[in-house]
C-alpha cells in the first residue's frame, strides 16, 4: 500500500508506552494479512492517539476480517446460478385462502404465542437520515392523529397480541408475555435504549426487550486494503441487516431464545407502518406448513418497481431473492402465459419467519461461506471522502440455505407502508404511509358499523385505530357500531 500522508502536519514526538515503532508482534500481525498500512501515520501520532489506533486494530478479529473480505472479493464476477419463476406451490396466494383457513391459522398462532414459542427479532439500526432526522427511524413520527412514534405503534400491537393470546390459555386471568429482541446499530443503540427508558417501555415490561447492536466490518479499498477514516481509526460501517444472524450468535441470544422455550421467530424491518407484528395467522400457516423459512410477500405494482423478488435458484433448487437491479427488462417484464400477470412477481418486503432450529444451523453457514455483498460508496478518510467497498450481508441471504421456504401473498394496502423517504419523494413518505394506515382503519370503522364525518376529501383523511383497540380490525364492534366519528381522530379506549 503506498503510504499514507497527512499535509502540514509535524510529526509528533516520540512518547508514551508504544515508543517509536508500533509494537512489533500487531505489526506482523497485520503484515500477515497485507494490512500494514493501518500503521502508515504512526511517526505522526501523539501517545493518546497511538493508545487509540492500538485499540481499534486490537478490536478487530483479523482472521475473521481477513476470510470475509477475500470471499468477498474472490464472488465478484462469479456465475449467477438461472432463475426460475417460483412455484405455485410454495405461495400462499390471497385469492386461494378460505375464511376457514384463516381462522385455522389465526388460533394455532394464538395458542403457539400463548404458550411462550414466538420471539419477535426488530431491524432498528438504520437512522432517519433520508426522513431529514438524526434520531433511530424508530423514533419517527408520521404525523398520525395520535402522534405516536414507529416504535410505540409496534409496541401497543405486541401488547393487543398477548392479550388475545391469553384468552387462548387454559388458566383463565393468566398473562402472555412475548420477548422482543431489538437489533440497534453504533449509530441508533443509545438514543434507541433512552427513547425506549423514557416513554417506560410503551406499556411493556422492560424485561421482555433485550437491545443488541449489529456488528460493523472495516470498509476496504478495491484491493482490499483498510481505510483509515483518520489516522487512527479505521473506517468501518454497520454489516447490513443480514448481521443480525452473526449479532444473534454472538450475543448468545439464540441460546437465550431456546432457553426461553422458543421456537419460531418473526423478524421484520422497522420501517413498515402497517407491519402486523407477531402475526397469529401467519405463524400459524408457517406452523402449518412445516417449513424452515417463510416469508411474506406482496405481488409487485408495476415492471419497474425498485424491489427484490423471489426466485428458484436452478431447477429444484431453493427459493432466494434476486434484486432488481440483477434483473434486465426482459425479466421484468415477462408475462406468466396461465395467469396472465408477472412471472417475476413476489417482492420481498422484509417480514419472515423462521424456525429456531434453522437459524442456529443457518449462523454456521453464513459465517463459514463469508461472502457479503459488496457496495461501491464514498467512504470518509483521511485523504477526504474516497471510492471504496462496504461489505454488506442481508437479511434474505438465508433463504439459500433453507430447505424448505413458503411465501404468504398479503395485500400491499393492508400490510406494507414503508416510510423511506422524506415527504416530497414520489413513494414510500411519511405521508403516503400516513394515509395508508387511515384509509385501511377507515375500512375498518365501517366495515364495524360506524361512521365518519370529515371536513377535507376523505381519499386525503381518516381514522387511526390505536394498536390497544385492534390489531386487525377485529373486536371493534362494541367500540364503532352506530358511532360517528369525525375524520382525523384516533380511535382509542
Amino acid at each position: 500500500m503506498t503510504e499514507m500522508v497527512v499535509a502540514g502536519r509535524a510529526p509528533a514526538p516520540a512518547a508514551g508506552r508504544w515508543g517509536a515503532a508500533p509494537p512489533q508482534e500487531l505489526l506482523e500481525r497485520l503484515k500477515d494479512y497485507g494490512q500494514e498500512g493501518a500503521f502508515a501515520f504512526w511517526d505522526e501520532l501523539g501517545p493518546e492517539e497511538r493508545d487509540h489506533l492500538i485499540r481499534d486494530i486490537e478490536s478487530l478479529d483479523l482472521p475473521r476480517i481477513d476470510r470475509i473480505v477475500r470471499c468477498s472479493l474472490r464472488s465478484q464476477g462469479a456465475p449467477v446460478p438461472t432463475v426460475e419463476a417460483v412455484p405455485e406451490s410454495s405461495v400462499s396466494t390471497v385469492d386461494n385462502r378460505t375464511p376457514e383457513d384463516k381462522e385455522r391459522w389465526w388460533r394455532r398462532g394464538l395458542r403457539a404465542i400463548s404458550e411462550g414459542k414466538l420471539a419477535i427479532v426488530l431491524l432498528a439500526g438504520g437512522q432517519g437520515t433520508r426522513l431529514g432526522s438524526s434520531d433511530p427511524k424508530g423514533c419517527f413520527s408520521i404525523g398520525l392523529p395520535s402522534r405516536k412514534s414507529l416504535f410505540q405503534l409496534q409496541a401497543e400491537r405486541i401488547l393487543c397480541i398477548q392479550k388475545l393470546a391469553a384468552q387462548c390459555t387454559d388458566a383463565p386471568g393468566s398473562t402472555v408475555q412475548i420477548h422482543w429482541y431489538i437489533m440497534t446499530s453504533p449509530f441508533t443503540d443509545e438514543a434507541t435504549r433512552k427513547f425506549f427508558e423514557t416513554h417506560r417501555y410503551f406499556g411493556l415490561e422492560p424485561n421482555q426487550v433485550t437491545f443488541f447492536q449489529q456488528g460493523t466490518v472495516p470498509c476496504v479499498s478495491p484491493d482490499g486494503r483498510f481505510i483509515m477514516e483518520t489516522p487512527y481509526k479505521v473506517a468501518k460501517a454497520p454489516d447490513g441487516n443480514g448481521g443480525v444472524y452473526a449479532a444473534l450468535k454472538s450475543k448468545r441470544l439464540l441460546d437465550d431464545m431456546a432457553a426461553k422455550g422458543v421456537k419460531y421467530v418473526d423478524c421484520y424491518g422497522v420501517d413498515n407502518v402497517l407491519v402486523r407484528v407477531a402475526d397469529p395467522t401467519f405463524l400459524g400457516y408457517f406452523i402449518d406448513r412445516g417449513v424452515s423459512a417463510a416469508a411474506k410477500v406482496v405481488r409487485k405494482a408495476y415492471p419497474q418497481e425498485k424491489v427484490g423478488v423471489f426466485v428458484q435458484r436452478g431447477r429444484g433448487g431453493p427459493l432466494s431473492v434476486v434484486e432488481y437491479s440483477e434483473m434486465d427488462a426482459a425479466m421484468t417484464t415477462e408475462i406468466n402465459q396461465t395467469t396472465g400477470r408477472l412471472r417475476y412477481c413476489w417482492s420481498n418486503i422484509c417480514l419472515h419467519m423462521f424456525t429456531l432450529d434453522f437459524l442456529n444451523q443457518v449462523t454456521n453457514s453464513l459465517e463459514k461461506d463469508s461472502i457479503y455483498h459488496l457496495a461501491e460508496k464514498r467512504i470518509p478518510s483521511v485523504h477526504g471522502c474516497t471510492s471504496g467497498l462496504k461489505l454488506e450481508q442481508f437479511i434474505f441471504d438465508v433463504f439459500n440455505y433453507s430447505p424448505s421456504t413458503a411465501l404468504f401473498e398479503v395485500l400491499r394496502e393492508e400490510e406494507f407502508a414503508p416510510v423511506k423517504n422524506a415527504n416530497g419523494a414520489t413513494y414510500d413518505t411519511p405521508d403516503s404511509a400516513r394515509l395508508m394506515l387511515l384509509r385501511l382503519h377507515s375500512r375498518w370503522v365501517v366495515a364495524a358499523g360506524g361512521f365518519l364525518t370529515h371536513s377535507v376529501p376523505l381519499y386525503m383523511t381518516g381514522v387511526e385505530v390505536s394498536p390497544l383497540c385492534s390489531y386487525a380490525g377485529e373486536n371493534l364492534e362494541a367500540i364503532c357500531r352506530g358511532r360517528t366519528f369525525h375524520a382525523p381522530s384516533e380511535i382509542s379506549f
